[in-house]
């Protein structure tokens, strides 16, 4: 479940829309092959943000991306610390952004389909609608199924790493004080699952505003191909 960015190959998909709809006609690329295209630019993508996060130090050793102690534990985190119990409360947090690193690979399949099931005309038209259109589109898609997919991977990874463990021991111990007037609850894997979820449309969103802004390079005889060619007609039908 290492956490999941697509936004490359969603914006490299849309680019390459956007160019298919300026382009002369007669340059001899099939509606088939522009699907193709697009598939392979989004798989491109795709796996650019999925491996940014899902490796070891994915979360953990980037600024904006790392897991920290939720904003309600905040103030036992700096109680502990204040106790001398600092190395526990590292340990629960990079054991934290190893669970959310190890759930970041299971975001492509899930990603895959949704582009399996993308419409030539969905294309198109996330090319018209702003920056993070498609980032939008696919948020849309596949959260539910993300979060499904994410969440047992995580509370597995945490309990496999002791995470729940020690998150659960800093919550347990804040809660018995007996100054303590709101409890907290421990329930980590659900807050973990919502932070790797959305660090990975971020990521995806980043992706997309660098791509419609700088059109990347064509690396396979089919992209240059599709980036070159028209089409005159949009299909609807399912990308082949």
């Amino acid at each position: 479940m290492k956490k999941i960015t697509l936004l490359l190959l969603v914006s490299f998909a849309l680019n390459s829309c956007d160019l298919l709809s300026k382009l002369p006609t007669g340059t001899g690329v099939t509606e088939a092959e522009a699907g193709e295209g697009i598939r392979e630019a989004l798989g491109q993508g795709l796996v650019k943000a999925v491996l940014r996060l899902n490796k070891q130090d994915g979360f953990f050793k980037d600024a904006f991306y790392k897991i920290l102690m939720p904003p309600d534990a905040v103030k036992i985190e700096n109680t502990l610390r204040d106790l001398g119990m600092g190395k526990m409360i590292d340990k629960a947090i990079l054991q934290v952004n190893r669970a959310a690193e190890d759930a970041a690979g299971y975001a492509k399949p899930i990603f895959a389909d949704a582009i399996k099931n993308m419409t030539i005309s969905d294309a198109i038209g996330l090319v018209k609608n702003g920056d993070t259109s498609a980032t939008h589109f696919f948020r849309l898609k596949t959260t539910e199924q993300l979060i499904a997919a994410f969440q047992p991977v995580i509370k597995n990874s945490l309990d496999k790493l002791d995470a729940t463990k020690y998150y659960g021991d800093l919550i347990n111990t804040y809660n018995n004080f007996p100054t303590t007037i709101k409890k907290l609850n421990p329930d980590l894997p659900s807050f973990v699952t919502a932070k790797a979820t959305e660090a990975l449309f971020d990521l995806v969103a980043k992706e997309e505003v660098n791509i419609r802004q700088n059109i990347a390079a064509r690396t396979t005889d089919l992209l240059r191909k599709v980036f070159g060619g028209s089409l005159n007609n949009p299909v609807t039908q399912r990308i082949p």
